[in-house]
Parts: C-alpha cells; sequence; structure tokens
C-alpha cells in the first residue's frame, strides 16, 4: 500500500516536555526533505535522539486526516501541523492500525509501538478542546529497527508478516 510523506519536523530541543506549570520552550522546528532514521537511536538532529535504551517514540508520525478533522472540528485559526511535535506528517494509512505492527516505509523497518497520547499541551498550541479531540487519533510512536533515509513524497508502506 502507499503512504504519503507529507512532511517532517525536527527540533533539536523540548518545548513542551519538562516544561509543566512554565511557558512552552523556543526551539526552532526545522522542515528537512530527508531524514536519517538511525536503528534504535532515532531521527539525527531530533531531541528524541538517543533519549533512552529501547525508547518506544524514536519517529512520531502524524495523519493529515486527522489533522484536518481538527480544524473542521475546532477554532484552531491557523496553527501549523508542526505544533503537534511529532515527526511525520503523512497521508493514506490509518496510523491506529500499525501499533503492534512490525512495517517497513522504503527502507527503513519499524515497530508501531503506542499511540501518541494527546497532553495538555494541545490545547495551548491549537485550541480548547483539542487534547479531547485527539484521544484515539493522536499518531503513532514507534521504535527504529533499521537504519536509512527516508524523503518526501509517496512511499511503498509493507506490513510485515508477525514471527511466529
Amino acid at each position: 500500500m502507499q503512504i504519503h510523506l507529507l512532511a517532517f519536523y525536527i527540533s533539536p530541543g523540548h518545548n513542551f516536555r519538562g516544561h509543566h506549570g512554565k511557558p512552552p520552550g523556543n526551539n526552532p522546528v526545522e522542515f528537512p526533505q530527508t531524514i536519517g532514521c538511525v536503528e534504535g537511536k532515532g531521527i539525527r538532529g531530533d531531541r528524541y535522539f538517543g533519549f533512552k535504551e529501547d525508547y518506544k517514540g524514536q519517529i512520531t508520525f502524524f495523519g493529515q486526516e486527522v489533522f484536518e478533522a481538527a480544524y473542521n472540528a475546532l477554532p484552531i485559526q491557523g496553527a501549523p501541523p508542526e505544533n503537534l511535535r511529532r515527526n511525520v506528517l503523512t497521508q493514506g494509512v490509518d496510523l491506529n492500525t500499525l501499533i503492534g505492527q512490525t512495517f517497513r516505509i522504503g527502507d527503513v523497518l519499524f515497530q508501531g509501538t503506542v499511540e501518541c497520547a494527546p497532553c495538555y499541551w494541545m490545547d495551548q498550541a491549537f485550541a480548547t478542546g483539542m487534547e479531547d479531540f485527539l484521544k484515539g487519533r493522536g499518531g503513532l510512536r514507534a521504535r527504529i529497527l533499521s537504519s536509512g533515509e527516508l524523503s518526501l513524497g509517496s512511499a511503498q508502506l509493507e506490513i510485515l508478516p508477525a514471527e511466529v
């Protein structure tokens, strides 16, 4: 099946994690055309690269379809998708179906771990109600199982059979 990789977002620092009770940080978001995925580590240049061993969110995905639905349901008023702080904006795949699956995009192998649970910062970054709106559709956290690069555009998504 095809997956469309619409945008990549990486940041060298955290704007929300560790800022409870304080204003968000102001680390810039970068918009590369390709990202380097490193097995067991994450995305080169991203704040979670090498965060901790076996981290379940070495890379995060978010669906454009969900973002558009949020725009139609809430008064978001111009907040861009990079405010979600996910790494890859996708189109054409229900990301929840990849939880617990081993899958390949291009030459890179991933293990879908859990939903990216939304947090209270979503209401501040977008609009009141965004946190609740995203429950059950906040995106996908995954581990990187093989190193390689992803590039913007359409790519083949292959779900691998479970090992017996």
